[in-house]
């Protein structure tokens, strides 16, 4: 068993996140995990990410606030405990349009 406390949690640099601080909680170099890393990112007022996809598909869930996330044909808010998936090659946009900070947990495959 490998287990990460929120505490121990190591900070990871995102390119082209804004306003944003990212913790890596499994996977990558926290743990040895085989097929997923997941990662919770901390978005304050007006923090983002660039409209960009990825080869991978992506699931987000959202544990506190409320974040925005749009694709190139929509727009939908998140709020607490909303989740969604995006499909491999789908872009995204990530954007928290509220006064308050919000919390989105990632799981996505590690290759």
């Amino acid at each position: 068993m490998q287990v990460t406390r929120y505490s121990e949690a190591r900070p990871y640099e995102a390119p082209e996140h804004y306003g944003m601080a990212c913790l890596r909680l499994q996977g990558k170099e926290a743990t040895q995990t085989d097929t997923i890393w997941i990662g919770l990112s901390h978005l304050l007022p007006g923090g983002e990410t660039s409209l960009k996809d990825a080869a991978v598909e992506k699931i987000y869930v959202v544990v506190a606030g409320e974040v925005t996330v749009e694709t190139p044909t929509e727009s939908v808010t998140l709020a607490f405990l909303d989740s969604c998936r995006l499909a491999p090659g789908e872009a995204r946009r990530l954007v928290n349009k509220t006064n308050a900070p919000a919390s989105i947990l990632l799981a996505m495959p590690t290759r």
